[in-house]
């Protein structure tokens, strides 16, 4: 904080079960991206957290001692809370206090640039605070409601739209839902008029932070923005790839999370759906973690991908951050991922390789075809070696002899110029 004293200084509480790792490094780092100060932690070890106040009673008391010690001024808990959780806690507390779930809506709400980034995120948060009507005025402006500058949990829809009741709420959800549906409309617009021309799509997928930009950047030569903060990238960007003389979409999505909220998974449901529909997911994963924790990133991914019905796509495992890490943890992740590939979008390491793994496991879906396509159909013709990248052509009295290798789809579409049938 450039040494000033922090704004907002939080006492990080988590409910761990016996015998799982001390997860509150990740809660650290997203009360650093939110620009809140950790002064202090707490962990209960429980099977659940209590169903009223979160902590069990002696823990309760023991955060009490602790925070009359402390300097801070908000409670920020490693769980999403329930409405009577959050209440009970504060007034036990006298602090505000915030969940994970609030805490990862503000990142958004912060970083959100798009028009249908904002409405996600708007969605979201108004769906997360409509069980949390009561009470929401004093809470908000405990925190500082209705200034711009307003603190964590204040951004957004916050102060703007939850105004006065329920049904004012709910009229906004309806309102921001038909939105979103004209959104998806056109992107569905969009993603026809690709699939029309049957470009292979890739999707980046993987935990927020992992480098997937930097990796867009490197494979495609763009200039995509690039932050080490968590969840820079809420917008899907797309790039055109040229691989072996044919053009691959490839595009990154908006990075995972451990315990994601499911008000967000539901909202970008319209961004994620670029990766349920590819035909090739990279999931990305930093390499320079330490094992258990890439374990667990790669987890976290996973479980989303399975809620968003992506789990069948095709993957490739990529280990990013290549340049981070020494040959003894080479050699671990050689040994214990052998099917992936290590990069580095800094170095360049690894990025041919990576192509050609992604014209490898389209190489898989291709069909060879024999046309004679006739000299009116130019058109036709030039889209063709657009498609197929490499192929073989001759000149005949009849028109232009071609033999190429194209995905199923495409080898259909040229079905009325065909010598012989498509075969695998």
């Amino acid at each position: 904080m450039n040494g000033r004293r922090a704004r907002q200084r939080a006492y990080l509480v988590a409910v761990v079960p016996e015998g799982d790792e001390e997860q509150l490094a990740e809660l650290r780092e997203l009360l650093r991206t939110a620009g809140v100060a950790g002064v202090g932690e707490l962990i209960q070890r429980r099977d659940h957290p209590h169903p009223n106040t979160y902590l069990g009673p002696g823990k309760l008391d023991e955060l009490k001692a602790e925070l009359s010690r402390s300097d801070a001024n908000l409670v920020a808990c490693d769980d999403e809370l329930s409405p009577r959780q959050e209440r009970n806690l504060e007034a036990a507390l006298g602090l505000p206090v915030i969940d994970r779930t609030a805490i990862i809506l503000d990142i958004f709400a912060s970083h959100a640039h798009t028009a249908e980034g904002k409405l996600q995120v708007e969605l979201a948060q108004l769906e997360y605070n409509l069980a949390r009507m009561r009470g929401l005025w004093s809470h908000l402006e405990r925190l500082g409601a209705g200034r711009m500058d307003g603190g964590i949990g204040t951004r957004g829809p916050g102060e703007t739209q939850i105004e006065t009741d329920r049904r004012l709420a709910r009229d906004r959800i309806s309102a921001l839902k038909r939105k979103l549906g004209h959104v998806r409309s056109s992107r569905s617009v969009m993603r026809a008029e690709r699939e029309r021309t049957h470009l292979p799509s890739v999707a980046l997928a993987g935990y927020t932070n992992a480098g997937k930009s930097t990796l867009l950047n490197a494979l495609t030569g763009s200039t995509v923005g690039v932050r080490d903060r968590l969840f820079h990238t809420l917008d899907p960007t797309t790039r055109l790839l040229r691989a072996g003389g044919r053009d691959y979409l490839l595009t990154d999505t908006v990075g995972f999370i451990r315990k994601l909220p499911h008000q967000l998974v539901e909202a970008f449901g319209a961004t994620l759906e670029e990766t349920r529909l590819a035909d090739l997911i990279l999931h990305v994963v930093d390499a320079s973690v330490p094992e258990d924790e890439l374990l667990a990133m790669t987890a976290a991914v996973e479980d989303v991908l399975a809620e968003i019905n992506a789990d069948a796509v095709p993957e490739i495992l990529v280990l990013a951050k290549a340049d981070r890490i020494d040959e003894e943890r080479r050699a671990e992740l050689q040994r214990r991922h052998p099917g992936a590939v290590l990069v580095s979008a800094i170095t360049g390491e690894g990025i041919d390789g990576l192509v050609q793994r992604i014209e490898d496991e389209f190489a898989r879906t291709l069909q060879d075809v024999e046309l004679l396509i006739p000299y009116e159909s130019g058109a036709r013709l030039a889209e063709l070696h657009h498609l197929a990248g490499d192929l073989e052509r001759e000149d005949t009295p009849d028109g232009v002899r071609v033999m190429a290798r194209l995905p199923g789809p495409v080898a259909a579409r040229y079905q009325e110029f065909a010598l012989s049938r498509p075969y695998a």
